[in-house]
């Protein structure tokens, strides 16, 4: 991936201001890339962008190739006539600091059967036409997108290890009558697909005309509760019931003593691999048409990942087994040359998950906020020691933003005594040659002085925003992804000084 040197935000779209509730794909979203070029930044860096399930995650979707329909724009509906105007004052009326899911979910469904309705009874021939055109060059994965929400509505929003047997099974006669029966409402999830994807290409589009490149995130397990996971059973370690026999997650780190259990089903590579990959080929060749480049996240699982039994509530206790290594990547690079694509390389890292990046030309991550304890990755993440070939991020969507991190008056959500917090902060203070005063702006100064080829800064950390901004604690399994930035908020001020550090620092 070679973007020459330049710097960029990281900022999910849920989280851009606007009437709705939530961030959309409308007005906000333009202006945010406008913001981007005022202040010379050539990435827009986001999170999955999929139907998000369990917790509200983007890293748990109901779909590895779908759109969050929660992030259509309802104005534009309503532009385009598929809704009026009395339709989006809907109450409750929306928070605009905070995602507040549990209104915002019911409000956007009502509103977008309202929509498809308009559609049914209106719509002229080439709307139409656009409209399954798109669900034709989409058939692979949409169908069975579309069917599984369908169907998961049907059952109540249970997980599908809990359906109907016969449809839990995908029996050809059973999935044959629920077609039947739920035709309107299959067609009312793809209707969704078209919309967001519509919207999202409308935003890329203008993105890409001036300059701004899109990164996206690609994690490499999916949801147990998911479309991929329904109409591959195949290609996953489950149990007979289909429940995961073996889980994702990661050994105890710098965020729990008891680990990180993610819950997600492990792939059975083997038989991935006799098959070409061909999922892995059709979820990439997806993701590079959503965006320019890629962040592989969890990259170290590629070549080793940890297993954990699928019955166990901690990650305490699992093993670490070989992934798919070079043959994947091969595979991928024989299908679409060498991929734009950032390796999240960020835990428990060993020489032979380096091997693997440096071979498929893959730069790694590095975290300024680890840069200064006892992370085993410290060393690594001090600017003076990164070779060009590198991203760097004063933190990432699973961070505190820099001032919370600072300000906190505990360990917060890590494993660090109080004695090593203090010790760390003494110690970037020293190294930054810093105050203690806007101690965002000076990890901000060091990401862009450094050397790496790519600097990308949380939203949160330009606009210098405490613990309550936080995107994401893991292990918490709610309260998360609720973040939003009010309007007004990136004064002329922040712009300025954004602006000239950018200018300063080459980028």
């Amino acid at each position: 991936m070679n973007i020459g040197r330049s710097s960029g935000i990281l900022l999910h779209p849920t989280s851009l201001p606007g009437s709705e509730g939530i961030g959309s794909l409308g007005t906000e979203a333009f202006d945010f890339v406008d913001f981007l070029v005022e202040t010379h930044q050539r990435v827009w860096q986001v999170l999955p962008l999929g139907p998000t399930g369990y917790g509200d995650s983007p890293y748990q979707c109901f779909s590895a190739f779908a759109g969050n329909p929660l992030l259509i724009n309802l104005e534009k509906l309503a532009t385009e006539g598929s809704l009026c105007t009395e339709d989006l004052r809907l109450e409750p009326a929306p928070s605009l600091d905070q995602v507040d899911y549990g209104s915002v979910i019911p409000r956007k469904q009502i509103l977008l059967r309202k929509a498809f309705e308009a559609l049914r009874r209106s719509a002229d021939v080439e709307q139409i036409r656009r409209f399954e055109a798109y669900c034709g060059r989409n058939s692979s994965w949409l169908e069975d997108f579309a069917l599984f929400m369908a169907a998961k509505e049907l059952h109540g929003g249970i997980e599908w290890t809990r359906w109907d047997p016969s449809v839990a099974a995908r029996h050809p006669d059973a999935l044959a009558k629920l077609r039947r029966e739920l035709a309107l409402d299959v067609d009312f999830h793809k209707y969704c697909q078209y919309q967001f994807f519509k919207q999202w290409e409308a935003v890329k589009t203008y993105a890409n005309a001036r300059a701004i490149k899109i990164i996206g995130d690609v994690p490499i397990f999916v949801a147990h509760d998911s479309a991929d996971v329904w109409s591959n059973r195949e290609m996953f370690d489950l149990a007979s019931d289909g429940s995961p026999r073996v889980q994702a997650g990661v050994p105890p780190d710098y965020f729990s003593a008891s680990g990180q259990l993610w819950g997600n089903p492990l792939y059975r590579w083997e038989d991935m691999a006799r098959g070409g990959f061909d999922w892995w080929v059709e979820r990439i060749r997806a993701a590079l048409s959503q965006v320019d480049m890629i962040r592989l996240d969890h990259f170290r699982g590629f070549e080793a990942y940890y297993e954990v039994d699928g019955k166990a509530v901690t990650a305490a206790k699992g093993r670490w087994v070989k992934g798919p290594g070079a043959a994947l990547f091969d595979r991928l690079e024989e299908k679409f040359g060498r991929i734009p694509a950032i390796a999240e390389n960020l835990g428990v890292i060993t020489p032979a998950v380096e091997e693997l990046r440096t071979r498929f030309g893959l730069p790694g991550m590095a975290i300024l906020q680890f840069a200064f304890g006892t992370d085993p990755q410290g060393p690594d993440f001090r600017p003076h020691n990164y070779p060009r070939d590198r991203v760097v991020y004063t933190g990432t969507h699973d961070n505190d933003t820099i001032v919370g991190w600072w300000t906190s008056a505990d360990a917060g959500s890590s494993t660090r005594a109080l004695a090593d917090v203090e010790r760390e902060r003494e110690f970037a203070l020293k190294y930054l040659a810093a105050d203690g005063k806007e101690i965002h702006w000076a990890f901000i100064r060091a990401a862009l002085a450094s050397v790496a080829q790519l600097a990308i800064i949380p939203l949160q950390d330009v606009l210098g925003l405490g613990s309550e901004a936080r995107m994401n604690t893991p292990n918490r399994p709610s309260g998360n992804w609720r973040w939003r930035f009010k309007p007004g908020a990136i004064s002329s001020g922040i712009r300025a000084r954004l602006s000239e550090l950018t200018a300063l620092y080459d980028r």
